[in-house]
């Protein structure tokens, strides 16, 4: 089957079409027949080596963890699904190298969920990772709710845009950092938009006097450290950072998204009762991964970046 691999670390320049054997179907797998995949940012920093230290590499290397697709198989002990079936997937596994930018991916039943039914496959493909990390980063790690005020940062981009909705979901006033020209669409999905850079604290205190209650960081270093001092007293350590595990030491929560059958369908739910509506960036060919991961490198991308693997 074709698909994208590489065969070393390094930038765009590595990724390559290929032939790769069809992935074996385990007892409690399903074989996906892909027809969009995302990309994140996560996929071209493993590309890079910059997660060597935290996963076993096995090249040559097929990359990506998120999939939106029709189940071609099960496996013999799968129940819940059947053939046929539209699903999305956060499909990692505990080591690199069998991805989702393929035409065929086998996903363990714990890392999928039923696509929303009003959803394209584009926007589906988008979920599961930017949805489980802004879900999980808000329900579990910060326990958001009404009279909660959020700060989040780059909250145009393709995890903050879910942060957003799903915080204003919750019954939370939201607060999202981004530039100027996105400000309006940060009104459109319900937070009060600030322009970040030098200056941010004092801006956001203009809208929040008494400090925020919880922070979303996107950001890490001087930036994670600069916004604690906007937490409220009584919410110190309320705080979630998806690029820097040095939270830790703030008493607040690293999140690396898990995979979960549980959390994508609560997702669903918000998707399909119309609280949370996927951005989509733009949308290329399988093809054209090498492009897709130059422009999730700029850092300007509002939304997700999908890729077209088939169109069933």
């Amino acid at each position: 089957m074709k698909a994208v691999v590489y065969r070393r670390y390094g930038g765009p320049e590595v990724l390559e079409m290929g032939e790769v054997p069809e992935p074996k179907l385990g007892p409690e797998s399903v074989l996906i027949d892909v027809r969009t995949v995302s990309v994140n940012p996560v996929d071209w920093q493993i590309a890079a080596g910059r997660l060597d230290s935290r996963f076993d590499v096995h090249f040559p290397v097929v990359p990506g963890w998120d999939v939106a697709g029709v189940i071609a198989k099960v496996g013999p002990t799968v129940t819940g699904f059947a053939v046929g079936d539209e699903v999305v997937g956060y499909v990692r596994e505990d080591s690199i190298g069998r991805g989702t930018y393929a035409e065929r991916v086998a996903a363990p039943v714990r890392t999928i969920a039923r696509k929303p039914a009003n959803l394209s496959w584009e926007q589906a493909a988008a979920v599961p990772i930017a949805g489980l990390t802004a879900y999980q980063s808000l329900v579990h790690a910060l326990r958001v709710g009404a009279g909660d005020t959020v700060l989040v940062q780059a909250a145009a981009g393709g995890v903050g845009s879910f942060a957003v909705q799903i915080a204003a979901a919750l019954g939370a006033r939201v607060i999202g950092t981004a530039s100027a020209r996105n400000h309006d669409y940060l009104r459109g999905l319900g937070a009060e938009p600030v322009t970040y850079g030098p200056g941010l604290g004092e801006r956001v205190r203009m809208l929040a006097p008494a400090g925020v209650s919880a922070i979303v960081d996107m950001y890490g270093g001087e930036t994670l450290v600069s916004s604690l001092g906007l937490l409220r007293e009584d919410a110190r350590g309320r705080v979630v950072s998806l690029t820097n595990d040095g939270v830790l030491e703030h008493g607040g929560v690293f999140v690396f998204a898990r995979p979960s059958t549980a959390d994508l369908d609560e997702l669903r739910q918000m998707i399909e009762n119309g609280l949370v509506v996927p951005e989509i960036a733009t949308v290329l060919d399988l093809s054209e991964a090498a492009e897709a991961f130059r422009l999730s490198q700029s850092g300007h991308v509002r939304g997700k970046i999908v890729l077209r693997v088939s169109v069933g």
